[in-house]
């Protein structure tokens, strides 16, 4: 356990250094999220142009236009004037109405609208139960999205990550949660007096891989979501830890100690067969998957922690990150061409998150806040959440990878860690 200790310290304490930030000199785009028109006198439950409006933000391609400088509140295209928007610098306008369709469920009918041609680009109604307004709302989202930029939307999508409340200097509870991307509708999958650590979302979004320690070691379990059913997958003398999945679902990857090294390991999880890919005497360790034959990972083996990529048939492993004297756990966005990390600079004490460029190497750092780790990427590569600290207490920040947007994920939570981001979702 004392080289567990060692190696889980060496882990937390992995930060990058910190370059200057670069920040593109175009803007986002205005558009405008009308308050949606409403049946009847009852409250709604949730605020769909607020969540629309926050879900575009959030992108940093789009500037939600404030709802109280509008000059009017159209609720369908008829009502819109292109001379109105235009005067306001807004490009766009997404307006709509929500009805009740029958016994709790309802329709949202919106329209976008291009202020400059003065068009309607898209006409769609989207329906569900009262329970479903957000998951309708970020339905429009997606759908808008989509059509003003090409990109599929990911608003629909959840987020894992682990709370850690603490009661008294001895008693720490452990909750893994899954919410929304935003943080709203979280539930608790698990609670451990022990920590849980490292949970990841299987490419088809039904199982959950994580590390616990309930049995005061660490082990590897897969959780299935639908039915809370868990599987132990390691339990070795040593470090179990950093379970990443395969694109196909079909293998993880994870890190032992077994061999008295911290290496990284592939196991197929159909017949549980398993294969030793990196031999070395420097701590190897937070693998993420680039390809289904191809491994990034985190090694000290050139003295401090850098990126490495290695084939899991065999070869040797190549260095992909020279800028900066710390760069570690890697996530790739899913066309593969950039590569998501935790950064130091060379001369500086903060660890932020950078984007590196595989192709030309091109290093830019995305976030201003210090101590940041754990970085995921929403499955379209538009935004990212990492952990950080703020006043002493773990928090998880939403940035968009043109930094340009970023805000707190809202959580009733005070101590937030290791986040990741799910899959699209059927």
């Amino acid at each position: 356990m004392a080289a567990v200790a060692v190696l889980f310290i060496a882990q937390t304490a992995v930060a990058q250094n910190a370059i200057e930030i670069t920040r593109g000199t175009d803007k986002a785009t205005p558009i405008a999220v009308v308050p949606f028109g409403t049946q009847g006198s009852d409250p709604l439950p949730e605020d769909v142009a607020q969540i629309v409006g926050n879900d575009m933000g959030n992108t940093g391609m789009f500037a939600a236009f404030d709802r109280g400088n509008m000059l009017s509140y159209p609720t369908q295209a008829s009502e819109i004037f292109p001379r109105d928007w235009n005067a306001l610098g807004v490009q766009y306008v997404v307006a709509g109405r929500v009805t009740s369709a029958a016994a709790d469920r309802f329709e949202i009918k919106y329209v976008l609208y291009g202020v400059a041609r003065e068009e309607v680009l898209l006409s769609k109604t989207v329906s569900g139960t009262r329970s479903q307004l957000r998951d309708m709302a970020h339905r429009v989202s997606d759908e808008v999205f989509e059509e003003l930029t090409g990109i599929k939307g990911a608003f629909n999508t959840k987020l894992l990550y682990v709370a850690a409340e603490r009661h008294s200097a001895d008693n720490t509870r452990f909750t893994l949660q899954r919410s929304d991307y935003d943080g709203a509708r979280a539930v608790t999958l698990l609670q451990s007096k022990e920590p849980i650590l490292t949970p990841s979302y299987a490419p088809d979004g039904q199982r959950i891989a994580y590390v616990s320690f309930e049995s005061r070691r660490p082990e590897i379990y897969v959780h299935y979501v639908q039915t809370g059913r868990r599987e132990r997958i390691t339990s070795f003398e040593g470090l179990n830890g950093a379970p990443a999945w395969s694109p196909d679902g079909k293998r993880l990857a994870f890190v032992l100690s077994r061999d008295g090294n911290p290496e990284i390991y592939v196991m197929n999880l159909a017949t549980k067969d398993m294969r030793r890919v990196t031999n070395h005497y420097g701590i190897d360790t937070e693998p993420s998957w680039m390809d289904n034959n191809t491994i990034a990972f985190t090694s000290d083996r050139g003295g401090r922690p850098q990126i490495y990529k290695q084939n899991i048939n065999g070869g040797s492993s190549e260095r992909l990150t020279f800028v900066g004297n710390y760069n570690a756990n890697a996530k790739l966005s899913v066309d593969g061409q950039t590569m998501v990390m935790v950064h130091r600079q060379q001369g500086y004490r903060n660890f932020h998150i950078a984007t590196q460029d595989l192709k030309s190497g091109n290093l830019r750092i995305l976030t201003e806040t210090s101590l940041d780790e754990s970085p995921t990427v929403s499955p379209n590569g538009t935004m990212l959440i990492y952990a950080t600290r703020q006043q002493g207490k773990g928090v998880l920040m939403l940035v968009s990878t043109n930094g340009r947007a970023r805000s707190v994920i809202p959580t009733q939570f005070t101590d937030l860690r290791v986040p990741s981001w799910s899959p699209y979702l059927p």
